[in-house]
């Protein structure tokens, strides 16, 4: 008996499930159990990967990035609806307090409010002019289908001149002509 206590002669509970603990560690080190422990393997590489991972990791983006024109007036936008909604607040607090800032700050907040109205449609006019002039094509009022036409036609006359001057040089450099001889 290997797990029997040496005075007594008896196995005691712990001995008990160590030994039923090892014969169930033999039988599974085949099959499926050999596919779990590389998977528990695989896990222990995984986190000590983690602790050397990268601290920055790109993503590919949802979504495609607004043009710059129409982001600037976003950022400007942003920026003044906020120095209005502080303004605003500013307005309240006199008020509540009965400060003679009060007034000044209530009518520098309606024309604030005027100001971040013309923010917020100032994106939305910037996004309209860029979306007719570079964006979609399939839309008919799109100046873009004109605007790509011209440059069609501009490159398609290029192609054809150097058509026509590699024609002239393959010909031997205007070999056959009657003047200039």
């Amino acid at each position: 008996m290997a797990g029997a206590d040496a005075e007594t002669g008896t196995e005691t509970v712990a001995d008990t499930e160590a030994n039923a603990e090892a014969e169930s560690k033999a039988e599974t080190e085949t099959g499926t159990a050999a596919v779990a422990n590389a998977g528990a393997e695989a896990a222990m590489e995984a986190e000590e990967q983690g602790y050397y991972r990268q601290l920055w990791v790109e993503e590919p983006a949802t979504r495609r990035r607004l043009p710059d024109p129409v982001r600037a007036s976003a950022v400007r936008a942003v920026i003044i609806i906020a120095v209005t909604l502080i303004q605003a607040m500013v307005a309240f607090l006199c008020t509540l307090a009965g400060s003679w800032l009060a007034f000044p700050m209530v009518l520098s907040s309606v024309a604030s409010t005027v100001v971040a109205t013309w923010g917020a449609l100032d994106v939305w006019v910037t996004r309209q002019v860029w979306n007719q002039r570079n964006g979609v094509v399939s839309v008919p009022s799109s100046t873009a289908r004109a605007l790509r036409r011209e440059r069609r036609r501009a490159r398609r006359q290029e192609r054809a001149s150097e058509r026509t001057k590699e024609r002239i040089r393959r010909q031997g450099g205007g070999a056959g002509q009657l003047s200039h001889s």
